[in-house]
């Protein structure tokens, strides 16, 4: 029997709640508490949009989609609508959204999104004209069909191809009449009514917490199964726009290393799910400054406050629509062990944060700390290694070795160290990712889902390594030369970006004990201990 709602399960993101919205990641997930949070507390730039919380997401569970959702939905959207100016479905000027997932924890690429929603074949239309810009119209339409084929529909994305976007309106109609030519021999197709499309996004989403994916990676992070994810619908703001717009990820500090500055991603003319994906060369933040200097200055801002606020390091997403900044979520970050151990300690001193001693112990669990230790030794009794057979970006620290292997189910079969190599991943390898030692990618950046899940995870991981081009069976240069096969041992190194043939050296450090080494790489460690 279908479940009976209340609207009080649905929330916009400035509702005025008694508990401030930070402390409500149990109702309105992690994502959700952050979109309150900067929206209704700091009065950060968010879109607009709302919450489906998390009760709403455990009934359909139980016994499908609930009763009074759909009005729920509506009453919602008409507000959103209102107060946006624009309507979904409107052929002159259409309101499209983000539909986005939002679990109590982070979960990383293992829940479902669908951008662009709202497009058909009329708005699409209207969408041109009031941008002035038939081709970033077309390039969202063929972005939201593949999105919703591949999440809603559960078409497989090798079906519809990976080829590079098209330029030029013509092309990209075509390559839209394609991707809905695929469909119809499929028998399936994208709804036109944008309702139904938010229904079926929403749907999506919902199943996606019972993925293989996402079960995977719960058990991996000891996430309760049963709590389920919100959902959070929202305002499209555009970073495919124009030369003034881009998206990018940003920590506020170095996950990896703790140093005290910016560390991230941004993408001119892209889409937030192109940095995550791993699938394109990004810029420095020092890029995006010399791109975008307004909206960067504004970008740093905001970071700085929101760190304040926090009193913690945040991952933060963001666009740039025409030269404005937009923050589209916020989470305290995942960091690597070392990190965090620097972390705490810097946030001590820090008076704009000013964590206490005790408050910086807690932060740092004895299983971290050991860890920490473990890799400020390995890195300073590693010798060094001549001969790096390709360099990209330390994601990940740590130098490990492993056979190579080139696919997931591959690194999931293996016995024994295996590095799994993939020109990126995505939520689909995790269960390889999580019995590797190692991960190394030739394209993606510092905050793509290769490097988010084998940071949080401590695992060594290469990205970018933009020389190499990974097969089916060996890796090669971009002229072809085999630089090393399936099975061959090989050596990466998460700190520096390199990688070699064969295994690890030891050889550095040799006349220091560990607790020197320790002392002279990490007293942030013993600062911790004392208190």
């Amino acid at each position: 029997m279908p479940t009976t709602m209340t609207m009080l399960e649905l929330y916009a993101f400035d509702h005025p709640h008694s508990t401030p919205p930070r402390e409500l990641a149990d109702l309105l997930g992690g994502k959700g508490a952050g979109l309150a949070e900067m929206t209704s507390v700091l009065g950060l730039p968010v879109p607009p949009g709302f919450t489906i919380a998390l009760p709403v997401c455990r009934a359909y569970r139980e016994g499908g989609w609930p009763d009074g959702l759909d009005a729920a939905v509506e009453e919602h959207c008409a507000a959103l609508e209102s107060r946006i100016g624009r309507r979904l479905g409107d052929p002159a000027d259409p309101l499209l959204v983000a539909v986005r997932s939002g679990a109590p924890r982070s979960m990383p690429g293992m829940l479902d999104t669908v951008l662009d929603l709202g497009l058909n074949d009329a708005t699409v239309e209207g969408l041109a004209a009031v941008s002035g810009d038939p081709a970033f119209a077309w390039d969202s339409y063929r972005r939201f069909l593949t999105m919703y084929a591949t999440t809603v529909l559960g078409v497989d994305a090798d079906v519809l191809g990976h080829a590079p976007a098209p330029v030029g309106v013509e092309a990209l109609r075509a390559r839209v009449g394609e991707i809905r030519d695929v469909l119809a021999r499929l028998g399936v197709t994208v709804p036109q009514d944008p309702r139904a499309q938010l229904r079926g996004a929403v749907e999506a989403v919902f199943r996606s917490w019972d993925s293989p994916r996402a079960q995977t990676y719960r058990a991996r992070e000891g996430i309760d199964g049963d709590v389920g994810t919100a959902v959070n619908v929202q305002a499209m703001v555009f970073g495919n726009l124009d030369d003034a717009s881009g998206t990018g990820v940003v920590f506020t500090r170095d996950p990896s290393t703790g140093a005290n500055r910016p560390y991230g991603d941004f993408l001119p003319r892209a889409q937030g799910e192109d940095v995550v994906a791993g699938t394109a060369r990004t810029l420095t933040l020092d890029d995006m400054a010399s791109h975008l200097p307004g909206a960067h200055a504004d970008l740093v801002g905001h970071l700085a406050r929101l760190e304040r606020h926090y009193r913690d390091m945040c991952d933060v997403e963001f666009t740039v629509e025409r030269g404005t900044l937009w923050i589209l979520q916020t989470r305290v970050g995942k960091r690597g062990a070392v990190a965090a151990v620097r972390l705490a300690a810097q946030m001590v001193d820090d008076p704009a944060i000013a964590l206490t001693p005790a408050e910086a112990a807690a932060r740092v669990s004895d299983d971290e700390r050991e860890r920490a230790r473990a890799e400020v030794v390995a890195a300073a009794r590693q010798g060094a290694i001549a001969g790096a057979v390709a360099t990209g970006l330390g994601a990940s620290p740590g130098r490990v070795s492993g056979a190579a292997v080139l696919d997931a189910d591959a690194a999931a079969d293996s016995e024994g160290d295996v590095v799994l190599v993939r020109p990126e991943t995505s939520p689909e390898d995790v269960h390889g990712m999580s019995v590797s030692v190692g991960i190394l990618t030739s394209t993606g950046g510092l905050v793509s889902h290769a490097a988010v899940v084998a940071r949080g995870w401590g695992i060594p991981a290469v990205v970018g390594a933009a020389d190499l081009v990974v097969g089916a069976a060996e890796v090669t240069t971009a002229d072809g030369a085999v630089v090393f096969r399936a099975g061959e041992l090989i050596t990466i190194d998460g700190t520096t970006g390199e990688v070699w043939l064969g295994g690890a050296t030891d050889g550095g450090a040799a006349d220091l004990t560990d607790d020197e080494i320790v002392a002279r790489d990490l007293p942030e460690l013993l600062r911790l201990r004392r208190s």
